[in-house]
């Protein structure tokens, strides 16, 4: 892997990281289709070098922290794990939003004990798009946390341009989540101040959602064609796509298996030359 590197959350993180959510079972709920598979394939990744993972207790829900846990504990010194709060499930799997500032603590609290930690190192404030809480109010609960010693440092998450400028005037940020991929550029202008203000940014879904079988990202004739031309995978061009966007971007490619594992891996040595830049959109 590159030995680019980023701070986060106080640590520099490699700019290729991982993400846990396909860990669990199908839908991001339950247990895992092979429990000693998710095992190897975090074991690998920090064994590969990465040292940013992106969790939440409400994957499985439960099941995607208590596998890092299990896999990792004792974790490694440089290991930054970022979790997320602001959303919960049922007992069916089904997402709800958990936007007042008790349910964010009650978030952390959880993603405490079910990593066994006594700090989170990074956490997202996910913001729901139809929450009713003021966001200041979120924002000043996230920040008593951080002040506790509960979470090391806060990031956002799906927050638009606005709630990110008001959101710098209140408190430090860390990084900033959101839906970001070769496909899906809606949100350019938070991406383009991040950039200019050197804020962490880090792109949720960076191959397209999992949750759609055409995936446009993957399934573009640009994509597969510069793939075809590099000798390299559409995903890992998709990667290097997000890598050369900016040197602040951080990558968490999420996957089940040791084989996507170490695809997505690789992306962080391809480089992409001026004619992929020009055939890309």
């Amino acid at each position: 892997m590159s030995e680019e590197s980023v701070p986060l959350g106080g640590r520099y993180v490699r700019r290729l990281g991982f993400g846990a959510m396909q860990l669990p079972g199908p839908g991001v709920f339950g247990p895992p289709r092979d429990r000693s598979v998710a095992l190897s394939v975090v074991r690998r990744a920090i064994d590969a070098g990465v040292n940013h993972i992106d969790t939440a207790q409400f994957y499985g829900p439960d099941v995607a922290n208590e596998l890092l846990r299990e896999a990792l504990s004792p974790y490694p010194d440089d290991l930054v794990i970022v979790s997320k709060v602001g959303a919960a499930r049922d007992d069916r799997g089904q997402w709800h939003g958990a936007q007042h500032p008790d349910q964010l603590r009650t978030g952390v609290e959880a993603n405490l004990a079910s990593l066994d930690l006594e700090q989170i190192p990074v956490v997202n404030l996910r913001r729901h798009p139809e929450s009713d809480v003021l966001f200041t109010e979120q924002l000043e609960a996230m920040e008593s946390m951080r002040q506790e010693g509960l979470i090391g440092a806060i990031g956002l998450s799906n927050v638009d341009l606005d709630q990110y400028r008001t959101a710098q005037s209140l408190i430090d940020i860390a990084c900033v989540q959101n839906s970001y991929n070769l496909a899906d550029t809606s949100g350019q202008s938070i991406f383009d101040a991040c950039r200019a203000d050197g804020v962490p940014f880090v792109p949720f879904f960076p191959l397209g959602s999992a949750f759609n079988p055409e995936n446009p990202v993957l399934s573009a004739a640009s994509v597969k064609a510069t793939a075809d031309r590099l000798g390299a995978t559409p995903a890992q061009v998709a990667l290097a796509w997000l890598l050369d966007q900016a040197p602040t971007v951080l990558l968490i490619p999420g996957t089940s298996s040791l084989a996507h594992l170490e695809e997505n891996l690789a992306a962080a040595d391809l480089v992409l030359d001026q004619e992929a830049r020009e055939a890309l959109p």
